[in-house]
């Protein structure tokens, strides 16, 4: 059944009357990563794009403080990185679509960007009003959903920023912005000791309301490859992380195999347990998917139980990360975070 815009728009505005949120963010330096991956492995609600829209990617906090990516339909328009950026911008309206998805808007009020992209750079003005940040963290978060926004986007690979029209050294708590940003590497985790010869591998785990994945930077010393992130995604988020396990507890992983582009992936029987859950383990699969999508060639993603492929597979060759529709429709109503 097709569903009128103007029926979208009635719910919205009653969902949003309907809304209590309340946001208790934890204080810390973590934050996250992206984005639109090929894949073969995970059943998705068709979702309510119209031909006047376009996917988008912004960043949001959560609850936890992590950056968490969302996937929004927006309107087309020639400007649409720059859409994208003011979407991130706390006012009355972005600050309503964040709450609904239990999250909160990361740019300080009234700012405005200016871009240039150029050579798959993007120079960004940034206005006078980005420098109004609460704290050192709060800068943190901006520049990060700035930069791992833009480059979402395939003509950009990096980004470089000016506030007020000023090339800065650091912004007024002391972020360092005078460098090229190529986004990734979001929320790190904690290490005790850290070598430079450690690699990096990004891991996806479910919120602790399930709500959302939110990609994880983890520390590796061995290579970072398909097979290395597969691995540390069965060992599941650091414990006090507020994170939840994508896989289950027993679940073994016997193979990480990758030929012509496809990441095939043979778990245990434990595995069974996530498709049992409510959710047809939609989250677990997803997490894999977004896990192996990071590394250069892996075009597709194959999970298979015991050597058989699962028996969910995709109604279309494309999924979103935290899709906003999806999300609402799965979870309506009213979101608390403790």
């Amino acid at each position: 059944m097709k569903i009128k815009r103007a029926d979208i728009e009635r719910i919205l505005i009653l969902c949003a009357a309907a809304l209590v949120v309340v946001l208790a963010l934890r204080s810390n330096d973590q934050t996250t990563s992206q984005v639109l991956v090929e894949q073969t492995a995970i059943p998705i609600e068709q979702t309510l794009a119209q031909e006047d829209t376009v996917a988008t990617v912004v960043f949001y906090e959560d609850g936890d403080g992590y950056l968490v990516p969302v996937t929004r339909q927006v309107p087309k328009t020639d400007g649409i990185a720059k859409a994208t950026l003011a979407l991130m911008v706390k006012d009355a309206e972005n600050d309503m679509q964040a709450a609904r998805l239990g999250l909160r808007t990361v740019i300080p009020e009234g700012t405005t960007f200016d871009i240039d992209i150029s050579e798959g750079r993007a120079n960004v003005n940034v206005s006078k009003e980005a420098l109004n940040c609460i704290d050192a963290r709060q800068e943190s978060l901006m520049v990060d959903a700035i930069t791992n926004a833009l480059t979402c986007f395939s003509t950009v690979d990096e980004v470089t920023l000016e506030f007020d029209g000023q090339k800065r050294s650091k912004l007024t708590y002391g972020t360092d912005v005078s460098g090229v940003f190529t986004g990734g590497n979001l929320n790190l985790e904690s290490v005790e000791t850290f070598s430079e010869d450690a690699g990096l591998v990004q891991l996806y785990f479910p919120s602790q309301t399930g709500r959302l994945l939110v990609p994880v930077t983890r520390a590796v010393f061995s290579d970072a490859d398909p097979t290395t992130a597969v691995l540390e995604l069965a060992k599941g988020p650091q414990d006090d992380s507020g994170l939840e396990r994508a896989l289950p507890e027993n679940c073994g992983v016997k193979s990480v195999t990758m030929k012509d582009g496809v990441v095939t992936v043979n778990f245990s029987r434990e595995f069974q347990q996530a498709l049992e859950s409510s959710d047809g383990g939609q989250q677990a699969v997803r997490a894999i998917l977004f896990t192996c999508s990071q590394f250069p060639g892996v075009k597709k993603v194959e999970v298979q139980v015991e050597g058989e492929k699962i028996e969910a597979q995709p109604e279309t060759a494309t999924t979103f990360i935290n899709a906003e529709e999806e999300v609402i429709a799965q979870y309506p109503g009213v979101v608390e975070l403790d």
